[in-house]
């Protein structure tokens, strides 16, 4: 059950079937219209295919939980439209997080992404840089052809988050070349902030656009929004916390993948801001160069837990849900929706608990 609003787990299942049966052939449509090198990388990333083409047995498995396009399935239905008025900006917004997915995993040298090869390591890094750029071309065109007033909304408010999401994946890189402690360390209010840009921007648009399609007025639109940004926060935050302790049969990365990156997330900074002595003794074990030893990472995750970095990361999360929840219940929107997108954010909770 949801312990937020009672909804059983069947019911999230069926969401996402529901969501996911009604976006995938106009997802699946779009993709094919690409060329076809790009094409079965995209294939490939959705889970549609394994490397060489051949389609896969559980491609509804191997593409992500489908949340994205949940979400804005729900956010048109929230302000009163049919779900199928979402669809192109569903559409859209998975183009757009697969291509941050492929060029993400090039920056960071991740191999790996939902159990199986990265785009970059299946095809090579200049395929999976244009397949990449393929499907942010396509995301655009999709909100281009969609008619009306509510597509030429919906096109503006993605190309402000295509710029966002940039903005927050060039802090994140710079992240890194900023020193552990002292006085041009990273802190955490610069980490949320960038967390906003980089995943806050997208969820912002995946609630928003299905609600801009439908033509509803600015009050709900901008609730929906505001609750995606504070989602997008949170959801970072568990990110991380995955990145660390997450089980790798469940997030298909190595245990502790992002200590061995020398990430700063969030619980690597709120254990340095929450214990001063952690600072040093993680920039010692985390901040030198050449590979990280598997003794020095499993210390640090221990240190960064004992400072209390991973409960301020859940209590951080669970704060703004609460105040996403907070704000969609106060505004203008059909209640049922809004219990289906808080039992949303309620499960991706638990998955990191």
């Amino acid at each position: 059950m949801s312990a937020q609003t009672g909804l059983p787990t069947s019911t999230l299942q069926a969401t996402l079937l529901r969501s996911r049966s009604l976006v995938e052939p106009a997802l699946r449509k779009a993709v094919s219209e690409l060329h076809p090198a790009p094409g079965r990388i995209a294939s490939h990333a959705f889970g549609w295919c394994d490397e060489d083409g051949t389609p896969t047995a559980a491609a509804n498995d191997a593409g992500g939980k489908g949340i994205r396009q949940a979400l804005a399935v729900l956010g048109a239905q929230a302000v009163g439209a049919a779900a199928e008025t979402a669809v192109s900006a569903a559409v859209a917004i998975e183009l757009v997080h697969t291509f941050s997915l492929m060029h993400d995993d090039i920056m960071d040298g991740d191999e790996r992404r939902r159990h199986r090869p990265s785009a970059w390591k299946a095809f090579g890094t200049g395929q999976a840089v244009l397949a990449g750029d393929a499907l942010f071309a396509l995301a655009v065109r999709v909100l281009a052809e969609t008619p009306g007033e509510g597509g030429a909304a919906a096109l503006r408010q993605l190309t402000v988050t295509l710029g966002e999401l940039v903005h927050g994946q060039a802090d994140d890189l710079l992240f890194e070349t900023r020193p552990w402690t002292g006085p041009g360390a990273v802190d955490i209010a610069e980490y949320q902030a960038m967390a906003e840009r980089k995943t806050g921007s997208l969820l912002a648009s995946a609630l928003g656009l299905g609600a801009a399609l439908a033509g509803a007025p600015p009050e709900p639109v901008a609730a929906l929004s505001w609750a995606g940004r504070q989602w997008g926060i949170a959801f970072q935050g568990i990110d991380d916390l995955l990145g660390i302790w997450g089980d790798p049969r469940a997030t298909g990365k190595p245990a502790h993948s992002d200590l061995r990156r020398r990430k700063k997330t969030l619980p690597v900074l709120a254990a340095m801001s929450l214990d001063p002595a952690a600072g040093p003794v993680l920039a010692g074990l985390l901040g030198t160069r050449g590979p990280v030893e598997e003794a020095d990472v499993r210390r640090a995750a221990q240190v960064i837990e004992d400072a209390g970095g991973r409960d301020f990361a859940l209590r951080e999360a669970r704060r703004l849900l609460d105040a996403a929840r907070e704000r969609m219940y106060a505004a203008p929107l059909a209640p049922a929706a809004v219990d289906e997108l808080v039992a949303l954010s309620e499960s991706l909770l638990r998955y990191a608990s």
